[in-house]
């Protein structure tokens, strides 16, 4: 009698063990318990100590409200000029409302992984290669605003989508690679032609310059020899006048002419020693021997020519 008390006791303790276990429930910090009843949904649990009815409650869907990560694998994409690529990339989401990702969708991170690549692989084919890498952000955001589109039914929120890497086939590489060294090489050709072209130029404009500069110079020199010349024949014509003013006043002195037709005769003299011997042949005048007639002669002349100036 004494065993089956015993057995009795211990089988009792095992079902209050066993009816605390379902009815307690701890749910973890950033976690939510969706809890149904007989089947049906009932509520959604947060984070701390619930009680649930033994036999009756039972956690249908446990969800992390934490930021998820997932991995999006990689895929072959053809661009908008048909050339093909492979692309993958990395998805973060969260859970907004459990309930509606728990009966809204079957399994959320699966449907919105396999959205990803479809819409991936349609943005992919709206560019050209040679823009992929440069669109990566336009890209990205462009497949966040198609998911989260589509995941606001499931009570998840895309945050946002990144490409990894983009990575063309070897064929695609090569092409690439010979489509830049050409372009390298055009470019130098390009920089060697305007170089010489920019030379041409450069030694055409000094050419002209010297040249300008060289008329300049000429132009400058024909300038100051005319100006000195004119200077010359100035400071001539103005000793000139001098003398004749200097000569006219010693005339009107006492004794001047006499001086000035000793001065006449010694320059007659000398003039015609210096003609005697310019040549065997000359003429001379008649009344050669009558100096004092020539004399007077000259100093009439003389006399006439200063005459006009001095009254001037």
């Amino acid at each position: 009698m004494d065993n089956v008390v015993a057995i009795a006791a211990i089988a009792l303790v095992l079902v209050v063990i066993f009816v605390i276990a379902k009815t307690a429930l701890v749910v973890p910090q950033q976690s939510a318990y969706v809890i149904e009843t007989v089947g049906r949904y009932s509520r959604t649990l947060q984070a701390g100590f619930h009680l649930l009815v033994p036999f009756i409650d039972r956690v249908a869907y446990r969800h992390t409200l934490k930021e998820q990560t997932i991995d999006i694998p990689e895929q072959v994409c053809i661009t908008r000029d048909n050339v093909q690529v492979g692309v993958d990339g990395v998805l973060y989401l969260q859970v907004l409302d459990p309930r509606q990702a728990s009966y809204g969708v079957m399994n959320y991170a699966f449907a919105i992984s396999q959205l990803a690549q479809t819409t991936l692989r349609s943005e992919m084919g709206k560019i050209d290669l040679d823009r992929t890498f440069e669109e990566r952000a336009a890209i990205n955001a462009s497949i966040v605003s198609e998911l989260d589109k589509a995941s606001g039914a499931w009570g998840v929120k895309v945050l946002r989508y990144e490409i990894k890497k983009i990575m063309p086939s070897p064929e695609t590489l090569e092409a690439m690679e010979k489509q830049m060294r050409a372009e390298r090489e055009k470019r130098a050709v390009v920089l060697t032609s305007e170089g010489d072209r920019d030379a041409k130029i450069n030694e055409a404009e000094g050419q002209k310059q010297r040249v300008i500069k060289e008329s300049e110079a000429q132009r400058q020199r024909q300038i100051n020899e005319a100006e000195g010349q004119a200077a010359a024949i100035l400071s001539v014509a103005t000793a000139t006048a001098e003398g004749l003013r200097n000569i006219a006043g010693a005339l009107r002195e006492p004794g001047g002419d006499e001086a000035m037709k000793l001065r006449v005769a010694e320059q007659y003299i000398l003039q015609l020693g210096q003609l005697a011997k310019a040549g065997n042949t000359y003429v001379i005048p008649a009344n050669l021997s009558d100096l004092a007639a020539m004399t007077s002669l000259a100093t009439t002349l003389v006399k006439g020519e200063t005459a006009p100036r001095s009254s001037s």
